[in-house]
């Protein structure tokens, strides 16, 4: 088994998660009292909320460094934001990083669908560096057409799911954003933030929807035992 190691605290709701299904997938495999064998080096969020998430690449290069000295065979950035610097960090360190982008844009090809709508945090939805590498997949990618829409999104994400709050109102909101994607002509929805399946899963659409930290968890899982 592979030692892993997870960039966490961004948010700690969402690394609770992938402490659980990571752990759960490995002893589904293995069975017994196996588990998986990780560091966690989790952040203060509050601390990449201050500087601003286009100026925290050092806060997750560090982190990502400390883990490669405590010997881990590979990174997990447990953030579909966080992903904004991954290609750059992979660039400088020798092990390999799980990219949550890439392994959903796998999962968005097993259905054969070719445009997906995006909900996640708002630098997610509006930088280029998720739709990019969808569309290295040849997948495309859709998001809010309201400015309005996408910073209530931000606010629920940072204000509510960030901090563990489930709000009824939030989730119909959600369900609106979704289906106003499908209307547009998404195929299906991409939960590109770690903590929106919090919120809303499958069971609330006929149309197929990704939840990205399952998905990445699946990856991790595999790649952790060699699979």
């Amino acid at each position: 088994m592979k030692k892993i190691g997870l960039v966490g605290g961004i948010s700690w709701t969402s690394t609770l998660d992938y402490y659980k299904y990571i752990n759960q997938g490995i002893n589904e495999q293995l069975g017994g009292l196996n588990s998986a064998e990780c560091i966690i080096h989790s952040l203060n969020f509050s601390d990449i909320q201050d500087k601003g998430w286009i100026n925290s690449y050092d806060l997750i290069f560090n982190a990502c460094k400390s883990l490669t000295s405590n010997n881990v065979d590979f990174i997990v950035l447990c953030a579909n934001t966080a992903h904004l610097f991954a290609d750059e960090i992979q660039s400088k360190i020798d092990i390999p990083i799980i990219h949550i982008a890439s392994a959903t844009a796998e999962e968005i090809k097993k259905h054969k669908l070719r445009k997906v709508g995006l909900l996640g945090t708002k630098f997610t939805m509006e930088m280029d560096f998720y739709r990019n590498k969808l569309k290295e997949y040849g997948i495309e990618t859709m998001v809010p057409s309201s400015k309005k829409d996408i910073e209530e999104i931000q606010e629920i994400v940072k204000n509510e799911l960030g901090k563990g709050i489930i709000n009824k109102e939030s989730k119909s909101k959600f369900r609106l954003y979704a289906n106003e994607l499908i209307e547009r002509g998404a195929e299906g929805l991409i939960l590109g933030c770690t903590e929106i399946p919090m919120l809303i899963d499958q069971e609330d659409f006929d149309f197929p929807v990704f939840d990205t930290t399952k998905i990445h968890v699946e990856k991790i899982v595999k790649h952790s035992l060699n699979k």
